[in-house]
């Protein structure tokens, strides 16, 4: 996907916005007893403290320890596909108690029981979103945008 640190620093932001926004709404979903319009809203609110907190972790911590743990796990010959799904499943075992414990001690009463119980109701929410929804739409988002640019540097790879 991304070939430079421009192109890592803009999929960074997509992946971090779609992943926290999906997890926001699902958090204030459980808060509020359902999904309803003003859900969507409401979960704008947290956006801007959420979104830079996961940026920062991803780019610069969780990325690199990910990739190192999905290659115990699949080798560099295997399908591409497997290996975006493997480093994806290892971002979402790293961030998603990480963003549990942070969004626990910013928005709930902290205590070690709320954050089990916080990431214990966000970590099959996170992998589902992350895998089949998340993931392929930020990688969408991320070719149409630099659509040439990857053309152009396909060609002379």
């Amino acid at each position: 996907m991304p070939k430079t640190k421009f192109q890592n620093v803009v999929f960074t932001i997509i992946m971090a916005a779609i992943m926290v926004y999906g997890m926001i709404v699902y958090n204030v979903a459980l808060n509020t007893g359902g999904v309803t319009n003003a859900t969507f809203g409401m979960a704008l609110h947290e956006m801007p403290i959420m979104v830079p907190i996961a940026f920062i972790l991803e780019f610069f911590v969780v990325e690199k320890l990910a990739t190192r743990l999905a290659f115990t796990v699949v080798r560099p010959t295997d399908r591409p596909q497997i290996i975006t799904y493997a480093i994806s499943t290892m971002i979402v075992c790293i961030m998603c108690p990480t963003m549990s414990l942070i969004a626990t001690l910013l928005f709930k009463e902290p205590s070690l029981g709320t954050w089990v119980q916080t990431f214990g109701c966000n970590m099959p929410m996170a992998l589902i979103w992350q895998l089949l929804f998340c993931g392929p739409l930020a990688r969408l988002i991320f070719r149409t945008l630099f659509r040439k640019q990857l053309a152009a540097q396909a060609r002379t790879a």
